[in-house]
């Protein structure tokens, strides 16, 4: 069965709420939507306090060329835009809207009918996709029209769409490939038309058969579309390991997915282009699991951007006793939170709740030259030598070890035995060496 070859773990799975459909999470009475949800440029607020907003209205630009438009998840008016608590702990620009009503922009088309025609061209799709602030939802939140404008010079083969979620506990993938499986072949078609390519390939791992099944059903209706089961094994999602699996070709350090031919999109963001293109509706909600071992009922939520996610966990009735870490994400990606007043963004999606002994950190010890994060590491660096350069501040070293090639996966501290925090000593270090690399190129 197709995998990717170097490195790669196999942590416990846990995927709890993966029969549990999805529900619909109620609005709040106040949101908070930031203006930096993408990975680039945060987006120009263009609406002031005092202001009506409608559902699906735009609120914020995103007018550098990497950035993505904001719209509003709720009609009601502008409290304010002033800073708020974001998921990094830091304090981030947010357009502070009361709920009144629930009040949708006339064009967006709410009926739960399929429009499969696809009837606009290729710059019409691109440039929907970016008005609408389509982003990458499986977490890097990358702006998908800029995907979609293949650089002078290189040409597209494949559509990979990442049905992976290789990530413990997260679903929010896994229920959309089984609720919403039509309109995501239909937004896959989009996505091949936009880049004109005639395959498109989806990677599922085989512990959802289910999925598999479905969307292998559906796809016989849409030409070029073809899914494959893979063998499973983290992190499978990332998209060099994934190019991997699925046509062999390998990536380039420091090259992007375009240098083999292929563009990669998650299923949240083609079922998002579905939505964009074919029914007008902005991203404006995304799926979220919440769960957890402790949690009563783990579930999947569509909630609107920019719910707080303390009201979300209180639908959710997923705040136990002894709860210990609410972490942004899956374990071993996600990053613990300092505190529930954050609004839930276009990358969120999932949220698990992890009780008090399963919470703490292990003890850390010295390296003991063991390997096995050597052995674990997906990209091929030594982690245990990077981690220890930039505990003594070698950065320039740490670039020389190709720490930029780290994908922040986690593997090596998943198999270290002596419990060191090697992934924690290598942000650090990606984040030092970044800081290197772009004052070398303002010279």
């Amino acid at each position: 069965m197709k995998t990717f070859n170097l490195g790669g773990v196999h942590p416990e799975e846990n995927k709890l709420s993966g029969n549990s459909p999805i529900k619909v999470c109620s609005i709040p009475t106040t949101v908070s939507i930031p203006l930096a949800q993408n990975l680039g440029a945060a987006s120009v607020p263009i609406v002031a306090k005092g202001e009506k907003v409608k559902v699906g209205q735009l609120i914020a630009k995103g007018e550098a060329f990497i950035s993505s438009n904001i719209h509003s998840s709720v009609s009601g008016t502008v409290l304010k835009i002033d800073d708020i608590m974001d998921a990094s702990g830091y304090r981030k620009k947010a357009i502070i809207i009361n709920v009144e009503g629930d009040e949708w922009l006339e064009e967006i088309d709410r009926s739960a009918d399929i429009k499969r025609e696809i009837s606009y061209n290729k710059g019409e799709i691109v440039s929907i996709v970016k008005d609408s602030g389509v982003v990458g939802l499986g977490g890097a939140t990358f702006p998908t029209q800029v995907k979609l404008m293949v650089p002078e010079g290189k040409k597209a083969e494949y559509l990979i769409i990442n049905g992976v979620e290789c990530e413990p506990y997260l679903t929010s993938d896994h229920r959309l490939m089984l609720e919403k499986g039509e309109e995501l072949l239909i937004g896959i078609s989009i996505l091949m038309k936009a880049l004109d390519v005639s395959k498109a390939l989806i990677g599922i791992e085989n512990n959802k058969q289910d999925a598999i099944a479905n969307l292998k059903k559906l796809a016989v209706n849409y030409k070029g579309i073809e899914v494959h089961e893979l063998q499973v094994k983290y992190p499978q999602g990332g998209e060099k390991q994934l190019i991997k699996a699925l046509i062999n070709r390998e990536v380039p350090s420091g090259k992007l997915p375009i240098e083999v031919g292929c563009v990669v999109n998650n299923v949240g963001t083609a079922f998002a282009v579905y939505e964009a293109v074919q029914k007008k509706k902005p991203l404006i909600e995304r799926v979220v699991t919440i769960t957890g071992k402790t949690v009563k009922n783990p579930s999947n939520y569509m909630v609107r951007i920019g719910t707080p996610l303390s009201f979300l966990l209180s639908e959710a009735d997923s705040m136990p006793e002894g709860t210990g870490k609410v972490i942004n994400g899956g374990p071993m990606m996600g990053k613990a939170l300092t505190t529930l007043e954050i609004p839930v963004v276009k990358g969120m999606s999932g949220v698990v709740i992890m009780p008090e002994g399963e919470a703490k950190r292990p003890n850390a010890y010295n390296c003991i030259r063991c390997g096995k994060c050597i052995s674990a590491c997906p990209m091929g660096l030594e982690p245990y030598l990077i981690a220890l350069m930039s505990e003594q501040n070698k950065f320039e070293s740490c670039e020389g070890e190709r720490v930029m090639d780290c994908m922040e996966c986690g593997s090596c501290s998943f198999t270290c035995p002596s419990g060191r925090p090697l992934l924690d000593m290598i942000r650090v270090s990606k984040n030092k060496v970044s800081q290197i690399i772009r004052l070398r190129s303002n010279k």
